[in-house]
């Protein structure tokens, strides 16, 4: 039995393309911009091929990143690709705080969350370690109809990352997407309610999941709302009153998945890739459920964070729907502690013990690019690798 390895999407950067990045940010961007990217997205490949990992992905890199931690990536990307959305310097999505009622919740700007409130002193101290990311000047808000507008840059993620599959010799690839349910964070200033704007965004982003699987590639579909928005929804809602919310939010991102092949979809659930306490953050168990409701075969989640390292437990309850696997975290983005292979094999021996060794994959919690130095990163996929060789021997 041979356990296979992933990660989460987002690798560091090269400082090559840090630069490349900052340069078409500020209006000057390389002449020879496609074949550097393509350049970048091949050597990647191939050096996650050669340290072991089964299914690499492009790292994000045609997702633009200008500095080493970058909070905006993924409200960049969706706004680079999408019409219907304009900058909004009063950043109104990130500093409002709004207030729910039983029945009618409303997420609030990241700058309110519950985490941050409870450990304010601690986000205000530079020295402590604890940061949320570095907020951008501007945020997108929603002023007219969604339209997809992404085809040349969605065609250029595919096409760099069959040039690296192909040049390293490797049979399969997977390229990350957002969720509805996450671009719709977004200030809406245009549609009438929550439900027509979740379903002009799932409109919108299925042609980049399509674009992404009829390359032959399998689709990640990357969605931290779906757990993270509890942690932004003031006060505490009560938990059939979120998962109510979370349902349409799946709704939405099924619409948008309806008939495409499952077994080459993945679902990414994570509670927030900030380096925080997240003492505020909803259990595995609660949300569960909603997770394996989304039209995809394979689940990825977090298993390595400490505060939720402890949930591979709900896994002797829940059964695993027919075909499907799971892509536990086994090494996190949000230590700089290297794990020790053999403890990255005894939390993949968890999962295999309680699901099945056949329908377990060995990942990263989230994405590591912007989140631990470079050489931290690679130093964790070496051990996320050598900790699956260590399982799938004992497992075989």
């Amino acid at each position: 039995m041979t356990i296979a390895t992933t990660h989460a999407g987002s690798l560091p950067r090269t400082p090559e393309l840090v630069a490349a990045n900052a340069e078409r940010a500020a209006g000057r961007p390389r002449a020879d911009w496609d074949e550097f990217l393509r350049e970048q997205v091949v050597a990647l490949v191939r050096r996650q091929v050669e340290l072991g990992i089964t299914v690499p992905g492009d790292g994000e890199y045609g997702k633009a990143m200008s500095s080493s931690v970058d909070f905006g990536a993924w409200w960049s990307y969706s706004f680079a690709r999408t019409g219907g959305l304009e900058l909004d310097e009063t950043m109104a999505w990130a500093v409002e705080r709004h207030l729910s009622t039983p029945g009618d919740l409303r997420t609030t700007g990241f700058v309110h969350r519950r985490d941050h409130q409870r450990f304010a002193a601690a986000y205000d101290d530079p020295t402590s370690g604890v940061m949320a990311g570095e907020a951008p000047t501007t945020f997108p808000r929603c002023t007219g109809p969604l339209t997809y507008t992404g085809q040349d840059a969605v065609a250029s993620d595919v096409a760099n990352l069959r040039a690296g599959l192909t040049a390293a010799g490797a049979a399969d690839g997977f390229v990350t997407a957002i969720a509805p349910g996450s671009a719709a964070r977004l200030t809406n200033a245009y549609y009438a309610t929550d439900r027509d704007y979740l379903f002009a965004w799932a409109d919108a982003l299925r042609e980049e999941y399509v674009a992404i699987l009829d390359a032959g590639l399998t689709l990640q579909v990357d969605d931290p709302s779906i757990a993270e928005n509890w942690d932004q929804i003031e006060p505490e809602p009560a938990l059939d009153d979120y998962l109510a919310f979370t349902a349409l939010r799946v709704e939405a991102l099924n619409h948008a998945l309806r008939d495409l092949p499952k077994d080459r979809i993945r679902f990414h659930l994570c509670w927030g890739s900030w380096h925080g306490p997240h003492t505020t953050d909803l259990p595995l168990r609660d949300i569960v459920s909603t997770m394996l409701d989304v039209h995809a075969g394979q689940f990825s989640f977090e298993a390595a964070n400490v505060r939720h390292e402890h949930e591979y437990r709900v896994w002797d309850d829940v059964a695993l729907p027919a075909g499907a696997v799971i892509l536990p975290g086994v090494v996190s983005h949000a230590t700089n502690v290297v794990e020790h292979p053999e403890l990255v094999a005894e939390r993949i021996e968890r999962f295999a013990a309680r699901v099945g060794p056949e329908n377990v994959v060995a990942s990263t919690d989230c994405g590591l690019g912007g989140r631990v130095h470079e050489q931290i990163a690679w130093a964790k996929l070496e051990s996320l690798v050598e900790g699956a060789r260590i399982a799938s021997a004992r497992l075989g």
